[in-house]
């Protein structure tokens, strides 16, 4: 018998473009992005702060911006960027119109920009910060402009009117607010935080809405205390999940 003794071979990796083969990609990880525009008035606080984590623990790349920081420029141009959006404001009403605040202070090259948007009255300094009022979403928001959205949450008093128009331009869902909000107290941040916990705990949208609403509805705060009802609800896919 003869034995051989064939030495190790290294053999260098192949691939799998040297077969023709497209390249394996590793997932692009999802992003969500914060905005409080009136942070400094009201601030979020502890509960900012739960939002943010239960993102990045669901695997979101999260992205907070507050008050000036908000900018008119960042919700045209950036928002289709995002899978997810929380934009927490409110608003105000000037010559009868209702604005919602943005947080950007007025500038120059704000106002060179967007000045047909100044001149027809969509976008509004008279608060102090600008405001954008209904026409603004209109304009700047046409249809499949949000098609890479998958859901935003307008923590706002009345903001049903914009969620329509967001779901027009293809985002998949939009958490509304039906009446009136307070941002002071901290209540709407607590139920906005029961919300989004749900949704990144695997809940689906209708779900997690009801789930944060119903423990509240029509329940006496104490006994002198008129019946609270949170005000939100979504239009757009009750099934949509973010995890």
């Amino acid at each position: 018998m003869i034995l051989l003794s064939l030495p190790f071979l290294m053999v260098a990796p192949v691939s799998a473009q040297a077969f023709g083969l497209p390249p394996v990609l590793a997932q692009s990880q999802h992003k969500a992005v914060i905005l409080s525009s009136l942070e400094g008035l009201a601030p979020m606080g502890f509960y900012g702060k739960l939002i943010n984590n239960d993102l990045k623990q669901a695997g979101y790349q999260v992205t907070d911006l507050n008050g000036a920081a908000v900018t008119v420029d960042f919700m045209v141009t950036q928002l289709n960027n995002y899978d997810v959006i929380l934009w927490r404001t409110n608003t105000y009403t000037f010559s009868h119109m209702t604005y919602w605040y943005v947080g950007q202070r007025i500038n120059s090259a704000t106002q060179q920009k967007y000045a047909t948007d100044f001149a027809k009255g969509r976008i509004n300094l008279n608060a102090g910060t600008l405001g954008v009022d209904l026409d603004f979403f209109s304009n700047h928001f046409p249809t499949g402009s949000l098609s890479n959205v998958k859901l935003i949450l307008l923590i706002s008093s009345n903001s049903f009117s914009i969620g329509q128009i967001l779901i027009n331009a293809k985002a998949r869902a939009v958490v509304i607010c039906m009446a009136q909000i307070t941002l002071s107290f901290g209540t709407i941040d607590y139920l906005t935080g029961q919300l989004v916990s749900d949704l990144t705990h695997g809940d689906n949208l209708y779900d997690s809405v009801y789930n944060t609403v119903a423990p509240f509805a029509n329940q006496p705060r104490d006994s002198l205390d008129t019946t609270y009802s949170p005000p939100f609800w979504f239009l757009g896919d009750g099934t949509l999940t973010i995890t």
